[in-house]
């Protein structure tokens, strides 16, 4: 695997330790690297500053202030190329919630709490 560097998106300040510890393995052998930004108004300055490093960018769907379905609707407007891979996350195993990611361009949704096994096999894939 190339090197894979990955935002997480989620106002849950306890992400960011967890990712840490469960990608430990990963993030030693310089497979990926994680950067946190704790709002969708703070992953889109993030994105500004750094979009061309960023491959995949993992998104909470239920954030104060910007969602994660406007986040990505901004990030498909904005940054066409290189256009990251986005994977919504929420707690809600709803339709409603999977069609509105899918149809605002998400290439993957996820539920919490993350199957962590199932993330890296995705990951893998990239």
């Amino acid at each position: 695997m190339d090197h894979v560097k990955i935002l997480v998106v989620d106002d849950e300040t306890d992400v960011q330790p967890l990712f840490e510890q469960r990608f430990r393995r990963e993030i030693r052998k310089g497979e990926l690297s994680f950067s946190f930004a704790f709002s969708g108004e703070e992953a889109l300055k993030y994105m500004e500053e750094h979009a061309s490093e960023v491959v995949l960018i993992l998104s909470d769907i239920n954030m104060p202030g910007m969602s994660g379905i406007d986040l990505l609707k901004h990030i498909r407007r904005t940054h066409a190329s290189p256009n990251p891979r986005v994977m919504i996350i929420t707690a809600y195993n709803d339709n409603d919630y999977y069609n509105q990611a899918i149809s605002g361009g998400a290439d993957d949704f996820l539920t919490k709490p993350l199957d962590f096994t199932l993330l890296k096999e995705k990951l893998s894939q990239l």
